[in-house]
């Protein structure tokens, strides 16, 4: 498939009542409202095609620019394409997932990481603590930098109150992912996730709920899934 028939076949499987809900959650025009169960069967079709990714992500189209995150070759990626795609990402389906999940698996996913998360942007901001979120998911612990991760950890309670919106629930994403995949740091990650309580995080016109990463991790560690790795970012 060539781009401008991706982009028919988006048009074509988008809906008014998705449109209206992803509106609510922050997407903005151009975008035809494909859900994610779409664009994950043509993912299938397409993953690995990783020139039209690129082509599908500079449409600036939400739909294009998620389907671009599921059929990216990560390891093809540059690190000025990933900024370029850090800055563009303007909502947290974008910030949050589609670059984070690409950048963990480049070559220059902590780089990128550190760097975002001290970004003005409240998006690259974001997309820095959710890359560096979805790195612990799938990296062996020997392979982690175990203190930085714990300086990382610390920070979070003393900047977050001045942390903007997103940037808040990528932080707090972030303590339950350490908890969650670097089991020799679940004690720590609980110590801070304590001392964070409830995040206020506005969430929009939307039922959507901030986990408390205390209560997350209790749950995770009950069901003895601690230490447990992801094989691959997206989901």
């Amino acid at each position: 498939m060539l781009l401008a028939e991706v982009l028919a076949d988006l048009e074509a499987n988008g809906t008014e009542q998705t449109k209206k809900t992803f509106l609510r959650h922050g997407a903005k025009e151009p975008f035809f409202g494909v859900k994610v169960e779409h664009l994950k069967k043509l993912q299938k079709k397409l993953k690995g095609r990783h020139e039209l990714a690129i082509e599908l992500y500079a449409t600036g189209n939400s739909d294009a620019m998620y389907l671009a995150g599921l059929i990216v070759d990560p390891m093809k990626i540059t690190k000025t394409q990933l900024k370029a795609w850090a800055k563009a990402a303007y909502w947290y389906m974008l910030s949050c997932f589609t670059v984070p999940w690409t950048a963990s698996e480049s070559r220059f996913g902590r780089e990128l990481g550190l760097e975002w998360i001290d970004s003005k942007s409240e998006q690259v901001a974001a997309c820095g603590w959710s890359t560096l979120g979805s790195m612990v998911a799938i990296t062996d612990d020997g392979e982690l930098d175990l203190a930085e991760l714990v300086e990382l950890l610390d920070r979070i309670p003393a900047t977050i109150a001045a942390a903007k919106n997103r940037t808040k629930y990528a932080m707090n994403g972030f303590v339950i992912a350490v908890g969650t995949y670097v089991a020799p740091l679940l004690p720590k990650a609980k110590s801070i996730a304590g001392q964070l309580g409830q995040i206020e995080v506005d969430v929009g016109d939307t039922d959507c709920k901030v986990p408390v990463a205390l209560d997350y991790l209790r749950k995770v560690e009950a069901m003895g899934r601690v230490g447990k790795k992801r094989k691959e970012a997206k989901c």
